[in-house]
């Protein structure tokens, strides 16, 4: 097999057995169910737009492993030209989706192992790197759609993982077996991990010789037995329940994360990467972090992108467009989101390889994107309520718009411009509120705070980076002092 489409994918999920629970109930299929569905629609389309010729470019690749064609978000990057078009492509899937389409942990884990294991391997003579690029095969002959899991609960953070009170905050193996091992723990934020065929482990924090135990990474189906998956809550959530297609602003796509327990998981033997190598374990938090960080240039701008256009049509509603203070608003908006594209193109255009053979963004200029995103999408939501205007949050819901005995006051009221229907003005309005405030909120604002870690995170790493004993010398140089 090589190349699912999007319904291949739907019924491939359809048919595992995922352990899955939404407000203290089991979940027969993620499928079918109105909160979950358009989070699976999302993925969907990484698949549906793989399968068009016109974007055939951006959305697939070459395997440098087998040589055969692959979906670009099973992709080991082989070039800076492979970098920079998987930011183009986290752009188009967020401008056609609106919300997190989940797939790019799953890609930027691939490569961050990759790259480890290799080094492992040289240092230990161990086989993770083989062991992982049989997995990587497996999982682009078929198309697979695979959750990264790196962050911990980690409890008391004063602590190393060996010294919490409670050993299970931190994912580790509880028991080994000449056939693999056995885990027990949890990850967190777990974007996607509901339409995952796999889960991709990896350790979350540096650790010392004591946390052998917790220094461990490995794949395995997210159907296996032990694994139990927890909705997390999203503001207007229950809104996908009133069978209302305006009111949930972005009625088709969507994203939802979990908490994921592992409940004393088996492991096999050849599905583990690394085991007890503690000093590989900040590499590869590293990496991984520097390559989600690149994500973000790709994937929040293409949301960006939908956002700035319903704003901009919300004015237009309003005839408000001409207004100077609300084309200089708007043109604040772009000037912010192409910032952030950059950055996401730059730390990709200035990669290099790696020993193993892939390729690795520059870790300062990722760094600094992603802090720019904790910061600007915030600016871009700010700009857009603004403009939007208070009926964004305030407007009666479409079954009030419906209704035989006051729809007619809202339509009356709450016309736009130039006689301008409402319930035209109320979808772009809830598309707004929908991507600043509402379930897309998650994987827009929020995650921009959050997701790949967060800005202290980010800032430590620019400080790691920024190479303070060379800048001081060149500038000893230019005003001509000798030490």
């Amino acid at each position: 097999m090589s190349l699912m489409t999007g319904e291949q994918y739907v019924e491939s999920i359809r048919k595992m057995n995922i352990n899955i629970y939404l407000f203290g109930e089991k979940v027969e299929s993620a499928v079918t169910h109105p909160i979950l569905r358009p989070s699976l629609n999302s993925v969907k389309a990484t698949y549906d737009l793989a399968s068009m010729p016109e974007f055939e470019d951006l959305m697939t690749t070459t395997s440098m492993i087998t040589g055969n064609k692959i979906n670009r978000f099973t992709n080991i990057h082989k070039s800076t030209d492979d970098l920079i078009k998987k930011v183009k492509m986290q752009r188009l899937l967020g401008q056609k989706t609106a919300s997190c389409f989940q797939r790019c942990v799953g890609m930027d884990a691939f490569n961050a192992v990759f790259s480890t294991t290799y080094e492992i391997d040289e240092k230990y003579q161990t086989s993770y790197h083989k062991r992982f690029k049989d997995f990587m095969v497996h999982v682009q002959e078929n198309d697979l759609t695979v959750d990264g899991a790196m962050t911990d609960p980690k409890g008391d953070r004063s602590l190393a993982p060996h010294a919490q009170i409670d050993k299970d905050l931190y994912l580790r193996v509880v028991e080994r077996r000449e056939d693999g091992v056995v885990v027990r723990g949890a990850k967190v934020h777990q974007t996607g991990i509901c339409n995952s065929h796999e889960v991709l482990v990896m350790p979350t924090i540096a650790m010392g010789p004591d946390d052998k135990a917790y220094a461990i990474s490995f794949a395995i189906p997210v159907d296996a037995d032990g694994i139990v998956l927890i909705v997390g809550r999203q503001s207007c959530d229950t809104r996908k329940l009133e069978g209302s297609t305006i009111d949930v602003g972005n009625s088709e796509f969507g994203g939802v994360e979990a908490l994921t327990v592992f409940d004393d998981v088996f492991v096999p033997n050849e599905r583990i990467f690394l085991d007890g190598e503690t000093e590989f374990a900040g590499m590869m938090v590293e990496r991984f972090a520097g390559y989600h960080r690149q994500s973000y240039g790709g994937c929040k701008v293409g949301v960006g992108d939908v956002l700035i256009g319903a704003t901009a049509l919300a004015t237009e509603y309003s005839k408000v467009e001409k207004a100077s203070h609300v084309k200089d608003k708007l043109i604040e908006m772009v000037h912010l989101n192409e910032t952030l594209y950059s950055s996401g193109i730059a730390c990709s255009a200035e990669g290099y390889k790696t020993s193993s053979g892939n390729y690795l963004i520059d870790l300062m200029l990722a760094n600094v994107c992603k802090q720019n995103v904790t910061r600007f999408p915030y600016e871009i939501a700010r700009l857009a309520e603004d403009l939007a205007g208070g009926l964004m949050v305030t407007a009666p819901s479409e079954k009030d718009l419906n209704s035989p005995v006051v729809g007619k006051y809202v339509q009356k009221y709450l016309v736009g411009a130039d006689s301008l229907p409402f319930e035209k003005k109320l979808k772009i309005l809830r598309l707004i509120e929908n991507l600043t405030l509402g379930t897309a909120a998650v994987g827009y604002r929020t995650e921009s705070m959050h997701g790949a870690g967060s800005p202290q995170a980010q800032r430590i790493m620019i400080a790691r980076q920024s190479n303070m004993a060379h800048k001081k010398a060149i500038a000893k140089a230019i005003a001509k002092i000798e030490d």
